[in-house]
């Protein structure tokens, strides 16, 4: 049975990659692809295959079952609350639903929350952690590119126990400039990214909040960097381990969370690298004993599992689908 769903701002990088899954999906049908913005005349496809965009129209949203917000955080709040009520589920790829204290997203994002009251439903879909929460929720949030890449291999030694917080993480990541966006910036311009490597957002990045509420630690230290490639990111994650704690029980450990999980992929040989992970929705970890800290090494596409993908499997599940549908 075809499901119909729409996708709002399907212009940007994750929409257009959502467009992308869906048009391969057996079962979801894009029946809308809007702008995200009101008033604003798209232009028209350029290729035979992309989805003619439409200019945004929430009437229409009672026409589908599930509604994909591809929009900036704090104007993506107003499309989710409509999409909620025009009936169908949601699932949200900005910042607006990922924080449940309107007060923390105030201060990381510069503005009030426009609907602080959804915040208590919202789900954090990070899949592999909250697979039954998503199948019964009517909002999901999307988790952020480089929070997936930072909590999927971290969730498990935390919860188990086998990390020393005290001795602190340090989150060393590096993302290709597609998770800027779509919108022209100097700091993603071809001139200031080519042949070049650097360091960004150290101590005040935005997501660093969000990896602190789910991870369940502050003790956190996030520094992202900007690669000269599209999309990827490699999380190298530095950890100190629980006394007596070895990386075979790491090891162990991830293996027991992750090897029924259809995509999540261990290496017990060699470390992950991005063009394994490009246009798919794998996260792909190793860890590995350096003197006494443990390293954790994860690669994921930002746009599919750091976005589309990772969305994509949340409205599989929200919608009662096979989890992998559309997706392998």
């Amino acid at each position: 049975m075809t499901r119909r769903i729409a996708i709002l701002g399907a212009s940007g990088y994750a929409g257009r990659e959502v467009a992308r899954l869906v048009a391969g999906h057996p079962e979801l049908h894009t029946e809308f692809a809007m702008s995200a913005r009101p008033g604003v005349t798209p232009a028209e496809p350029e290729l035979p295959h992309d989805p003619a965009i439409l200019p945004l129209d929430l009437d229409r949203l009672s026409q589908v079952e599930g509604v994909f917000v591809c929009a900036p955080h704090g104007a993506a709040a107003g499309l989710v609350h409509a999409a909620l009520e025009a009936g169908t589920k949601v699932v949200d790829l900005s910042a607006d639903f990922r924080l449940t204290d309107p007060a923390v997203y105030a201060k990381t994002y510069g503005l009030e929350h426009p609907h602080p009251e959804l915040l208590p439903e919202a789900v954090y879909g990070l899949t592999e952690h909250a697979r039954d929460d998503v199948s019964n929720a009517r909002l999901v949030a999307n988790p952020g590119c480089y929070p997936t890449s930072i909590s999927l291999p971290l969730v498990p030694l935390l919860q188990a126990g086998l990390i020393d917080i005290d001795g602190g993480i340090v989150a060393d990541c590096k993302s290709g400039t597609s998770g800027a966006g779509a919108s022209p910036q100097a700091r993603t311009h071809f001139g200031n990214v080519h042949d070049n490597f650097l360091a960004y957002g150290v101590g005040d990045h935005r997501h660093t909040p969000e990896i602190h509420a789910h991870c369940g630690t502050s003790n956190i230290i996030f520094v992202p960097h900007l690669l000269p490639v599209f999309r990827g990111i490699l999380a190298t994650l530095y950890v100190r381990p629980q006394e007596g704690v070895t990386c075979a029980d790491v090891l162990a450990c991830l293996d027991e969370a992750y090897a029924a999980e259809p995509f999540v992929r261990l290496y017990a040989r060699g470390l992950p690298e991005l063009d394994r992970v490009a246009r798919t929705n794998f996260c792909d970890i190793a860890a590995r004993s350096a003197g006494d800290r443990i390293v954790l090494v994860a690669a994921i596409d930002n746009l599919v599992k750091g976005a589309a993908g990772q969305a994509v499997q949340n409205m599989n599940l929200m919608l009662g689908l096979a989890e992998e549908a559309g997706l392998r």
